[in-house]
């Protein structure tokens, strides 16, 4: 059953969010396919991802590289069902719904305001179907996720 953790973004922007997942997604020994049709986008995630923590970067690469197999974070403008990196899970960094996404065992759709009714269509669509498993998250005013309606 694939998981579908729905985030909306309140305060912070996708590029901010991101880089705190995927922390907790590497600790876990995972690996990550990050979704965004926008090349600026996906520089902007890159960017986030050197340096939103100045002690260390999450290692990540585009995919097409050369080394997109050993990257455990692996950024492309489209959704591939077998990831060269091998991740298993995959974050639509842009809130842009992808039924491929249910190939993955777990999705992380991140989307704000401008994405909301999207976001709501995705979340009935899924909700009616017996092999979803749809978890939904909210961002408080100092910025901690809880979940939630």
């Amino acid at each position: 059953m694939a998981r579908v953790d729905f985030y909306r973004l309140t305060r912070d922007p996708v590029e901010r969010v991101l880089p705190v997942l995927a922390t907790r997604i590497l600790s876990a020994g995972d690996r990550l396919l990050v979704v965004a049709a926008s090349a600026m986008q996906r520089q902007a995630i890159d960017e986030a991802l050197w340096t939103l923590q100045p002690a260390s970067f999450l290692p990540h690469g585009a995919a097409g590289s050369p080394d997109e197999a050993i990257e455990p974070i692996l950024i492309a403008g489209t959704i591939d069902p077998t990831p060269a990196n091998g991740a298993r899970l995959v974050a639509l960094a842009d809130g842009e719904w992808r039924d491929e996404a249910l190939g993955f065992d777990r999705v992380f759709l991140l989307f704000d305001n401008s994405r909301i009714d999207d976001a709501r269509a995705t979340w009935r669509t899924l909700a009616a179907r017996d092999d979803v498993d749809n978890r939904f998250w909210k961002q408080d005013e100092n910025g901690r996720w809880s979940e939630g309606p």
